[in-house]
Parts: C-alpha cells; sequence; structure tokens
C-alpha cells in the first residue's frame, strides 16, 4: 500500500532530507523512512508539500501532464488591479518559457493564517495585497516571476492545496496520513470554500 504524507511546511525550510547543517530541512519535521517529496517547494515559500514513498504517485502528483491543479496564496507588494490578475490569467513570457493560463483573483487576508517567522517586512508607505492563484504546472520560482513580471513582487507564497489535497488543519511543521487515491478527508482550506 502506498503511503501519502501532507506536510504543512514552514518558511525557511529545505525541500529534501539531507542539508548543510545550518538549515532544517524535511528530517527535521517527517520521521518517515523511504519517503520523497513529489514536487518542491522553494525555501522562502511556506504551505503543502506532499511525500510519498511510490514513484508512480509521485511521478503523477509532480508531473504538470495530469494538471493536478496547484493553489497558492500570495501576499504581494501593491494592490494588484484588474489588469494585473488578467495579465497573470493570459500567461506570461518569462523569457525561458510562456507560462500557461491560469486563474489570477484578488482575496482577502485568510483570518485562519499562521504569523510567518521571520515576518514579512512592513512598510507604512507600500501597501500588500492577497492574490489567489491557482497553476497547472509548476516551474522554478514561477508564482514569484509571475508576480514581479505583472509589477507585484511576491511578499509572501504559501501553496494551499495540490489536487484534492490541502493543508487544511495542519499548523506549519506539522503532517499527517492522506488517501493517495486523492481526496482529502479532512475537506478543503476554509479561505477557499467561497
Amino acid at each position: 500500500m502506498s503511503r501519502l504524507i501532507l506536510f504543512n511546511k514552514p518558511f525557511g525550510v529545505l525541500c529534501q532530507f539531507s542539508g548543510d547543517g545550518a538549515r532544517l530541512t524535511l528530517k527535521d519535521f517527517v520521521a518517515v523512512p523511504g519517503v520523497y517529496p513529489a514536487g518542491r517547494l522553494d525555501t522562502d515559500s511556506e504551505g503543502l508539500l506532499l511525500l510519498t514513498d511510490d514513484g508512480r504517485l509521485q511521478h503523477r502528483i509532480a508531473d504538470p501532464r495530469h494538471k493536478a491543479p496547484k493553489v497558492y496564496l500570495v501576499q504581494v507588494e501593491g494592490t494588484a488591479d484588474e489588469s494585473a490578475l488578467a495579465s497573470l490569467r493570459r500567461g506570461l513570457d518569462l523569457g525561458d518559457f510562456v507560462s500557461r493560463p491560469c486563474e489570477a483573483e484578488r482575496v482577502d487576508e485568510p483570518g485562519w493564517l499562521w504569523p510567518r517567522d521571520p515576518p514579512v517586512r512592513f512598510r507604512r508607505s507600500i501597501p500588500t495585497s492577497w492574490l489567489r492563484i491557482v497553476l497547472r504546472e509548476g516551474k522554478n520560482r514561477q508564482v514569484r516571476r509571475m508576480t514581479a513580471r505583472v509589477g507585484h513582487p511576491t511578499l509572501r507564497l504559501i501553496r494551499t492545496q495540490i489536487g484534492g489535497w490541502s493543508i487544511a488543519g495542519l499548523a506549519p511543521g506539522e503532517w499527517r496520513d492522506g488517501d493517495p487515491a486523492g481526496e482529502d478527508a479532512r475537506g478543503r482550506v476554509p479561505a477557499l470554500d467561497g
């Protein structure tokens, strides 16, 4: 039987089990032998990371050809207007690739959100806004590159959902077993339920 772990990766944690000794890695949180990440999250990103001991399942989750939607909550610098959102939705030329069309909308800061450690730098003269972005691909630092391209650099990035799995009920650094079939018995993240 395949094992699937849903992990809420904290900010600053390397998305691997080995490290340089100076930074926290997955082994500091998930003491389960034989599981590996299905996809990645940058060190400065937070949220849902799936780990499994099944190579086929790992491929199905990580491969963009399977089009599992990945949902991100993104705090950006400035107030993203409809023009910026439309550009995100259409897809953007990021130099080495053109992003596929995606979903992008402004949302309120979620009430369930935990404080980040260290906090995002606050600047009184520059407002921030929150976006919900849904991708069906996942290139290196893609969301950050997309928001920067439309003039709103990312300040905080949290992946809340991959396909039917979500971080609902998981505090940063916590994990639970999930259903490899793709259903998350805990349900969706409250802010995404409409």
